[in-house]
């Protein structure tokens, strides 16, 4: 195993860190300008501000952060961001505004505090009941602006399955664990690319048909970081635990294929004209460490993902911002070339995802 520079990768990650905070409360103007036109609801469209997957990934990322270091500081910045935006008045619900909620609920199971629990209760329900549904049972991926009638995307894994995931183990709820289950063998049906290992950023019953047929980078991180979380908080058959542990050796399997010789991945993994990118590089490297300590994975995949470190320490500038993140990206409907268009900018999800890259690198100690 190579020799990394353990102070370097503690200054980047402590960067980060100092950073968090900043990345958790900055506006997207783009997403809050398009929600005057397109706000599926009438919701008030400050309630978004602060409470979408962007931020959702991050306080994920902050809660392991605080798990791995007990910093009660770290708990208490949660704590404060959760009330602030609790009390201001949470946003309608969809896949991508139930993504905060994952932390939540480990927050709920370490507090206690019932206010945080019935929230919880109330957004797990809504998935079971309100939540449109596709041909099949699936969680059609509604969005905040966007209904995408009868369409599932490889993000909503982990921006609310885990989250149902989680609140059927702390709630012992047969019915939520099972439809998490189902969930993730129904995506993993029409997702995955057989021929490569990959999988598609999206499938529509409409036309039964996968967009763009894209690989695309993040969309496939979500599956890489999400299968080894949602092993280690359901306890699955083994029929499941085996479907699942394939899907992912599959996937990582070419993941190592088609890594960048600069130790990143392409936007569009299977496309070195798309440009690397760095959320979806952390993401995979996290994920295959995390498999990798849990015995998911062969330890191989421990040198691969060890590839990346080098160039996302360069990624991170002296004020702890992870540099070449791609902005949102919606559904590539027609051509592969949107995914190449997609805007590079700081994200807080870029953020999180190298804090959770380096948290695994570190668990090491190498």
């Amino acid at each position: 195993m190579a020799d990394f520079d353990k102070n370097l990768i503690s200054q980047k990650l402590q960067r980060l860190v100092d950073n968090f905070q900043n990345v958790l409360y900055e506006d997207d103007d783009t997403f809050m300008e398009g929600m005057k036109s397109r706000n599926l609801t009438g919701c008030d469209i400050n309630r978004f501000r602060h409470w979408e997957w962007t931020q959702g990934v991050g306080l994920f990322g902050f809660w392991k952060l605080f798990r791995q270091t007990g910093r009660k500081e770290y708990l208490d910045l949660l704590l404060r961001f959760y009330d602030e935006q609790i009390e201001g008045g949470l946003p309608s619900k969809n896949i991508n505004t139930t993504a905060p909620m994952l932390a939540l609920s480990f927050i709920y199971e370490e507090t206690g505090s019932e206010c945080y629990g019935s929230l919880c209760d109330e957004w797990a329900e809504w998935l079971i009941k309100g939540l449109p549904k596709t041909s099949g049972g699936g969680f059609q991926h509604l969005t905040s602006d966007t209904l995408n009638d009868q369409e599932l995307w490889d993000d909503t894994l982990f921006m609310s399955v885990l989250f149902l995931a989680n609140m059927g183990r702390i709630r012992k709820k047969k019915e939520w664990i099972e439809e998490a289950k189902y969930q993730f063998l129904l995506h993993s049906k029409y997702l995955s690319n057989t021929k490569t290992g990959l999988w598609y950023h999206g499938w529509t019953f409409n036309g039964r048909h996968n967009f763009a047929e894209a690989l695309w980078g993040r969309g496939n991180s979500w599956v890489t970081a999400a299968i080894p979380e949602f092993l280690e908080l359901v306890d699955c058959e083994e029929s499941i635990r085996r479907f699942l542990l394939e899907t992912l050796d599959s996937q990582v399997e070419a993941l190592e294929k088609y890594q960048d010789p600069n130790g990143m991945w392409h936007t569009l993994i299977d496309d070195p004209t798309s440009y690397t990118e760095a959320s979806c590089t952390c993401g995979f490297a996290y994920g295959m460490l995390n498999a990798a300590k849990k015995g998911l994975i062969d330890p191989h995949y421990r040198e691969v993902a060890l590839k990346a470190l080098p160039p996302i320490l360069d990624l991170i500038d002296e004020g702890g911002v992870l540099n070449k993140v791609s902005y949102g990206t919606a559904m590539g409907r027609e051509t592969k070339d949107f995914y190449k268009g997609i805007e590079i900018k700081s994200m807080p999800y870029g953020t999180a995802m190298a804090i959770l890259f380096l948290l695994e690198v570190q668990s090491l100690n190498l």
